[in-house]
């Protein structure tokens, strides 16, 4: 049961989010900021099927604990693509209020993206084990959690701002997400069910691409 319907929820997140990247890619009519977030969208759904396809496969013939290197090879490509997908809703901020200059911040983005990116390198993170250490799992969220922390920050201020209505909850998307990650990342291994949250939290990333198409099918008309 547990094969069918986590399965099929993937293959239905999988599908959605990379048509909806692809037909955004398409559909910004020049707009930098849509196009981006098409992208942002491609890299999500493209970064994580690297780790759903093989937990897929796994479930449906002979068990997680027969992929574990696929598995742990899935989970490390997709900690850097979600580092990247932050990195470009990043630049969606900038293009969407106009914001010029700020250097000090974007070289924040990319120093918290490239300390992520060198821990998620680390052979100490045991990508390949069936035992990955809990306190590399924690040292590498670090910058991460900075980083979403930066990013909730920056759409809170500007969507109020300018009482931007299309973007007024994307702050809350990345909340949410993180709300739900956290828990996964500190208590899953000693208590399986706590993993269930990473169907929210794939929610939450489904409800931001989401924002970003409404608004490019509102605005580039």
């Amino acid at each position: 049961m547990q094969a069918i319907v986590e399965t099929s929820f993937d293959a239905v997140y999988l599908i959605s989010v990379i048509t909806i990247g692809v037909l955004m890619i398409r559909g910004s009519k020049g707009d930098r900021q849509f196009r981006l977030f098409g992208w942002m969208a491609v890299v999500l759904g493209a970064g994580d099927s690297f780790h759903l396809i093989p937990r897929a496969l796994a479930l449906c013939t002979t068990g997680l604990e027969n992929y574990t290197v696929p598995l742990g090879l899935g989970k490390w490509i997709t900690s850097v693509t979600m580092t990247v997908f932050y990195v470009l809703l990043y630049y969606v901020w900038r293009q969407r209020y106009k914001i010029t200059g700020q250097n000090g911040l974007t070289a924040a983005v990319y120093i918290l993206s490239a300390v992520r990116v060198a821990l998620c390198m680390m052979p100490q993170n045991q990508w390949l084990s069936a035992e990955s250490p809990l306190s590399w799992g924690i040292y590498r969220n670090i910058p991460f959690a900075l980083l979403g922390l930066l990013i909730i920050l920056l759409f809170y201020r500007s969507a109020k701002e300018h009482n931007d209505r299309a973007f007024c909850w994307m702050w809350l998307t990345i909340v949410l997400s993180f709300g739900f990650y956290i828990p996964v990342v500190l208590w899953a291994d000693t208590i399986p069910m706590i993993g269930m949250l990473m169907i929210p939290k794939t929610c939450a990333y489904v409800w931001t691409v989401l924002i970003g198409y409404f608004a490019m099918k509102k605005e580039c008309r």
